[in-house]
C-alpha cells in the first residue's frame, strides 16, 4: 500500500480511531494530489490495480470532478485516454481477479456517474458509439448487463428525468441525446433488452427486474412502438402472468406496463393502446396475496391505467367517449377492491380520480346500473378514507398532544373527500342517501367496538348536510324524514367518546330545520341534549360543545318551546349550579366556555310569550342566587386568605359571565317598556356588580368582565342605563391600565352611538382624564420599530390610537363636539388638534386620515359661523394657515399621495370638501390664504401655475363637488411635474 492509498484510508475514516490531526493532514495530501497534471492517469492506474474500496471511490469521485470542472482545458489525447480506459473497466468483468464490476453497488453507481459525465460532454458529437459499443460486451453477462443498466438509470437520473430541477443548458443537452439516441440506438438498447429477458427469464430474475426497471424510465419517450407492438407488449404480460417466476420480475413487468399505458399522446391513439392493452388479464393479481410486492406493482397499474382511461375520456369526441367508458367501467371493480384491500400508491389521487369520474358521470345521461353500482363503491372508499386509526382512539378521548395533532391532520385530510361526498350527492342523491342510512343503520346497532366507524358514519352524515338547501332539510326529503328521526333517538354504545359524541351533536343541530317543521320531534330534540349524550356527557369538552350548540338550537326554535321551558329549566338545574363552581372554570376557556347555557336559558325565559309572572320568577331564581355568591364573596373580601384569592375572583368571574349571558335573551323593549319589573331586576344585579369595582379596583380580569356587563346592559337597559354610568366609569378609568384604554373607549363608543347628545354630561367629565392618560401613553410621532422593542407593546399602543381615533370621529359627528372645548377639557384643545392635523397628513392608513379630515369639517361646521364670530379662539386661524397648508396641500403634493388608490381618492374628496366649507364659512380670508400657499412649494414661482390657481378658487365659490376635484387634482399634478416631485415644508 503506497501514501496515496494510506491518506486516501485515513481521509475516509470514521471510526474516531485516528488522530484528528493525522486525518487533516491525509485529507491535505489528497487534494494536493487532486491538483497534480497526471491525477487522471493516477485514478485509472489505481482502479485497475487497487481493491480498496476507498480507493477505488475516491479514484471515481476524483475522476468525475476532473472531468467536469477540467474537461475543456484537457487534450484530446487525455480525454481519449480517459474515455477509453473508463469504458475498458465498465465493461470488463474478471470473477476470480475482481474488479469495480465485482465490487459493492455504490462503487459501480459512481463509475455509471463518471461515464454519463463524459456522455454529457462528448455524445453525440465526440463520442457518438457509446451506447452501440455497449451492446457487443453485453454477452459477457450479468455483470456487465448490470453496469450497462446503471449507466442508463444514471444518464435519467442525472441528466434526462423532469422529475428534477435542470437549468436550461442541462435541459438543451438533455433533449440533444435524446434525439440522437432516438436515431442511433434506441432501437437496438430495446432490441438487446428483449434478448437479455428471454435469455435470463428462468435463470437470474434479478438481472432481468433490473433491465425492465430501466426501460420503464425510457418508454415516455421513445417510439411506443418499440415496446406496444405484438411482440414486446404480450412478452411483459406474459412475464406478468408466469408465476414460476420471482415477484421482483413480474413487479418489474408491470412496471413497464404502466409506463407504456401513461404514454403522452393524441385521445384518438391513446384510446387504441389502452384497449388494445387488454388490461383484464391481470384482474385476477390483485386478489392473490394483497400485501406482495407483484400485488402492489399491479395495483399501481391498475390505479394508473384508469387514471389514464379518464384522462383520455375528456379529450375525446361524444362518438368515441362510450368506448372509454367501457374500458372504465371494466377496470373500476378492480380499483374499489385495491381502495379497500391493498396499499394505494401515493401518486394515485384518489379523491382527484373519483371526482374527475363523477364529474364525467354529470354527462352521461341516464347513467347505467352499472355506473350508479360504481357511485356506490365511490361512497364506501370515502367511507373507508374519513375513519380514524383506531391506534389513536385513546388520544382523541382525551385530546392531548398526539390526538390533537392527528385532529387536526385528519380535518384537513377529509375536506376533498367530504366535497368528493356532496358531488356525488348531486348527481346521485337517493344513493347517497341510501348510503348514510345503511351507514346510520349499522352505527346505531353496532356494539360499540367499532368507534371509528360510528363516527365516519356520523361525519358523513354531517357532511351531507353542506349540500342540501334549507328547504330539503326543513322538509324532510327523500330518506331524511327517517334518517333525522332514527339519528335523534339513537344512544350509541360508544357514546361516552368524545369524538363520536361531539359528531353527533354537530349532526342533530344541522338537521334541527327538520324539527321546526316537524315539532312532534322536539321532544327528542331536546333529550338529545340535555342528557348524557350532550350537555351532561361526562367530558367536559362534549358538555360545553353542547351548551353553545344547545344554544343555537333554541334560538331557531324559540317559541316552541314555551311549554316545556319548566322541564327543561329543571333538567339544567346542576348544569346552571356547577357553573359558578371555580374547579370546572379552571377546565376550560375559549369561545365555548360554559357560559352559552345561560344565554339559550335567557333566550328562552326572555320572550314576551312567557307569561310575565312565571317570567319575573324564572329570572328571579336565576339571578338572586348568583347576586347572593358575588355579595358573599364581596363581603368577605377583608378576611380573605391569599390562598383563596385566586379561586374567588374567578367564581365572580363566572358569575358575571353566567349574568352577561342570562340577559342577552331580553330585549330593550321588554326590559323598559313592555315588562319594566324585569328591568328592574337587572338593574339590582348591576349595582351589585358594581360593587366589585369598589372592592377589587385593580383585578383587571374582574374589570374587564364588568366593563363587558356594562356593554351588555347599555343594549339592554337603554337610557334607563344612565344613572348608573358616572360612577361606573369614572371607578373604571381611575384604576385603568393602558392596555385596558382601548376597551374602555370602546365601551364609550357604544354609549355615544348609542345615546348621541344624551352622554353630553358624562363624556364632559370624562374627557379631561381620557385625553391626559391617552396622550400620556401615545406620542403624535409615528411609533418607531426596531431592536429591543416591544412588539406586543407596539400592537397595544397602535390599537389604543385606532381606537382613540374611532372615539374622537364619534364625538364630532354625534353633535358632541362641545366636549372638546368645555373648561375642563380646554387645555387639551391644542394637542388634541396638532394631534389630528399630524394624523391627518402622515398616518399610514387612509381611512384613518379621512376620519381625521372628517373631525376637522365637522369642527368647522360646529365652530365657526359666516359672521367670522370665533366661538372658538385661535381655530379659524389655524384651519385657514396649519391645516390647509399642511393637509390640503403639502400632504397631497407628496408622492405617496397616490391618486391611483381608491381609498386615497376617497380622502381626497374629503380635503376637498373641507376647503369648501372653509370657503363657505372664512370667505375671502381662506381664498387668499390659499393662493399665498402655492407660493411656498420649491417651485419657483414663475413657474407655479396661476391660472389653476385662480380657476380652482374659482370652483370653490361653485357648487360643482366634482369639478372642484377635478380642477384640485390638476392643479396637484401640474405642481408635482414643475417642482420635480421635491418639496420643501416652510
Amino acid at each position: 500500500m503506497d501514501d496515496v492509498e494510506k491518506a486516501i484510508i485515513l481521509s475516509f475514516d470514521e471510526s474516531g480511531g485516528v488522530d484528528s490531526a493525522l486525518k487533516l493532514r491525509a485529507i491535505g495530501y489528497c487534494q494536493q494530489i487532486k491538483d497534480a497534471p497526471i491525477i487522471c492517469r493516477l485514478c485509472v492506474e489505481k482502479l485497475r490495480l487497487c481493491r480498496i474500496m476507498q480507493v477505488q471511490f475516491w479514484c471515481l469521485q476524483t475522476l468525475q470532478e476532473a472531468i467536469r470542472v477540467k474537461y475543456a482545458s484537457m487534450s484530446s489525447e487525455e480525454k481519449e485516454f480517459i474515455r477509453k480506459s473508463v469504458f475498458s473497466i465498465a465493461c470488463c468483468y474478471d470473477e476470480e481477479s475482481g474488479g469495480i464490476l465485482a465490487g459493492p453497488a455504490f462503487i459501480k453507481n459512481k463509475l455509471a456517474q463518471v461515464i454519463v459525465t463524459l456522455i454529457y460532454f462528448e455524445y453525440p458529437l465526440i463520442w457518438p458509439s457509446v451506447f452501440v459499443d455497449f451492446l457487443p460486451h453485453l454477452s459477457k453477462g450479468g455483470a456487465v448487463i448490470d453496469m450497462f443498466c446503471r449507466v442508463l438509470n444514471a444518464l435519467d437520473d442525472e441528466l434526462i428525468s423532469l422529475d428534477y430541477p435542470r437549468s436550461n443548458a442541462d435541459v438543451a443537452v438533455a433533449a440533444q441525446v435524446k434525439d440522437a439516441m432516438r436515431q442511433q440506438c434506441v432501437p437496438q438498447i430495446v432490441r438487446a433488452c428483449y434478448d437479455i429477458l428471454s435469455m435470463y427469464r428462468n435463470s437470474d430474475s434479478d438481472i432481468c427486474a433490473a433491465v425492465l426497471d430501466t426501460l420503464r424510465r425510457y418508454i415516455s419517450w421513445i417510439d411506443i412502438g418499440l415496446i406496444a407492438n405484438d411482440v414486446f407488449l404480450p412478452f411483459l404480460f406474459e412475464l406478468m402472468l408466469f408465476d414460476g417466476l420471482s415477484e421482483q420480475l413480474r413487479g418489474a413487468a408491470a412496471g413497464c406496463v404502466l409506463a407504456v399505458v401513461s404514454k403522452r399522446m393524441d385521445a384518438q391513439s391513446k384510446l387504441s393502446l389502452l384497449k388494445n392493452v387488454q388490461i383484464s388479464r391481470v384482474f385476477g393479481l390483485v386478489s392473490d396475496d394483497s400485501d406482495s410486492e407483484l400485488a402492489s406493482r399491479v395495483a399501481s397499474l391498475l390505479t394508473g391505467y384508469a387514471v389514464e382511461v379518464l384522462e383520455c375520456s375528456k379529450r375525446l369526441t361524444e362518438e368515441t367517449k362510450g368506448t372509454s367508458f367501457e374500458l372504465l367501467d371494466e377496470v373500476l371493480p378492480s380499483v374499489f377492491y385495491i381502495m379497500r384491500n391493498c396499499e394505494v400508491d401515493t401518486a394515485f389521487g384518489i379523491v382527484q380520480f373519483f371526482s374527475g369520474y363523477v364529474s364525467a358521470m354529470k354527462s352521461l345521461s341516464p347513467s347505467t346500473e352499472k355506473r350508479l353500482y360504481h357511485l356506490s363503491q365511490i361512497l364506501e372508499v370515502i367511507r373507508s378514507q374519513i375513519c380514524y386509526d383506531p391506534m389513536y382512539r385513546d388520544n382523541l378521548d382525551t385530546l392531548d398532544k398526539i390526538g390533537r395533532e392527528e385532529e387536526d391532520r385528519m380535518t384537513e385530510y377529509r375536506k376533498d373527500f367530504f366535497v368528493l361526498l356532496r358531488s356525488i350527492g348531486r348527481v346521485a342523491p337517493d344513493i347517497t342517501q341510501a348510503f348514510i342510512r345503511n351507514s346510520l343503520d349499522a352505527a346505531v346497532t353496532s356494539t360499540g367496538g367499532n368507534i371509528e366507524e360510528v363516527e365516519a358514519a356520523l361525519s358523513l352524515l354531517y357532511a351531507l348536510g353542506e349540500s342540501l338547501s334549507e328547504e330539503t332539510i326543513r322538509s324532510g326529503r327523500g330518506l331524511l324524514r327517517d334518517m333525522v328521526p332514527m339519528l335523534l333517538a339513537s344512544k350509541f354504545a360508544c357514546h361516552s367518546n368524545r369524538v363520536v359524541a361531539l359528531v353527533y351533536l354537530d349532526s342533530i343541530t344541522r338537521y334541527a330545520k327538520f324539527v321546526q317543521e316537524n315539532t312532534q320531534y322536539i321532544p327528542m330534540l331536546l333529550a338529545a341534549f340535555l342528557d348524557e349524550r350532550g350537555i351532561h356527557h361526562s367530558n367536559i369538552n362534549v358538555s360545553r360543545r353542547a351548551s353553545y350548540l344547545f344554544m343555537r338550537v333554541v334560538k331557531s326554535l324559540k317559541s316552541n318551546l314555551v311549554p316545556l321551558i319548566e322541564t327543561i329549566l329543571q333538567s339544567l338545574q346542576d348544569t346552571v349550579a356547577k357553573f359558578t363552581n371555580v374547579d370546572s372554570s379552571k377546565a376550560l376557556s375559549g369561545s365555548e366556555d360554559g357560559s352559552h347555557i345561560f344565554e339559550a336559558i335567557g333566550i328562552l325565559i326572555g320572550m314576551e310569550d312567557v307569561p310575565v309572572e312565571r317570567q319575573s320568577g324564572y329570572l328571579s331564581s336565576l339571578l338572586t342566587p348568583l347576586c347572593h355568591q358575588v355579595e358573599g364573596l364581596l363581603s368577605n373580601s377583608k378576611t380573605l386568605i391569599i390562598e383563596e384569592a385566586p379561586g374567588k375572583i374567578a367564581t365572580i368571574q363566572q358569575v358575571i359571565m353566567a349574568i352577561n349571558a342570562l340577559s342577552k335573551g331580553f330585549s330593550e323593549r321588554l326590559v323598559t317598556a313592555s315588562r319594566p319589573g324585569i328591568g328592574l331586576m337587572f338593574k339590582r344585579t348591576l349595582d351589585v356588580l358594581l360593587q366589585i369595582l369598589v372592592v377589587y379596583p385593580k383585578i383587571e380580569p374582574l374589570r374587564s368582565k364588568v366593563m363587558s356587563f356594562i356593554h351588555r346592559m347599555v343594549d339592554t337597559l337603554g337610557a334607563s342605563v344612565f344613572p348608573y354610568l358616572p360612577k361606573a366609569l369614572e371607578q373604571l378609568l381611575a384604576e385603568i391600565e393602558p392596555k385596558e384604554m382601548a376597551s374602555f373607549l370602546l365601551l364609550l363608543n357604544q354609549i355615544i352611538c348609542k345615546f348621541n347628545k344624551l352622554a353630553h354630561n358624562v363624556l364632559e367629565k370624562l374627557f379631561p382624564a381620557i385625553a391626559g392618560r391617552v396622550f400620556s401613553i401615545i406620542s403624535r410621532e409615528a411609533i418607531k420599530s426596531g431592536p429591543g422593542v416591544n412588539t406586543e407593546e407596539i400592537r397595544e399602543i397602535q390599537e389604543l390610537q385606532q381606537t382613540f381615533y374611532t372615539f374622537l370621529y364619534d364625538i364630532a359627528t354625534h353633535d358632541l363636539s362641545s366636549v372638546f372645548i368645555s373648561p375642563t377639557s380646554c387645555q387639551y384643545l391644542e394637542q388634541l388638534m396638532q394631534l389630528l392635523l399630524y394624523t391627518a397628513c402622515n398616518h399610514q392608513d387612509i381611512l384613518v386620515r379621512k376620519a381625521c379630515v372628517q373631525i376637522f369639517i365637522r369642527l368647522i361646521k360646529d365652530w365657526c359661523s359666516r359672521s367670522h364670530e370665533e366661538k372658538v379662539p385661535g381655530f379659524q386661524k389655524f384651519m385657514i394657515e396649519a391645516f390647509t397648508a399642511h393637509c390640503c396641500l403639502y400632504s397631497v403634493l407628496d408622492r405617496s399621495f397616490e391618486f391611483r388608490d381608491a381609498n386615497t381618492l376617497i380622502l381626497f374628496g374629503e380635503i376637498v370638501l373641507a376647503q369648501k366649507i372653509m370657503y363657505e364659512k372664512f370667505g375671502d380670508d381662506f381664498l387668499n390664504f390659499l393662493s399665498k400657499v402655492f407660493l411656498t412649494t420649491e417651485c419657483p414661482q414663475h413657474l407655479v401655475p396661476q391660472h389653476l390657481v385662480q380657476q380652482y378658487c374659482q370652483k370653490l365659490q361653485g357648487d360643482d363637488i366634482k369639478s372642484m376635484k377635478s380642477s384640485y387634482r390638476s392643479l396637484i399634478e401640474n405642481l408635482r411635474l414643475q417642482q420635480n416631485g421635491s418639496l420643501v415644508f416652510r
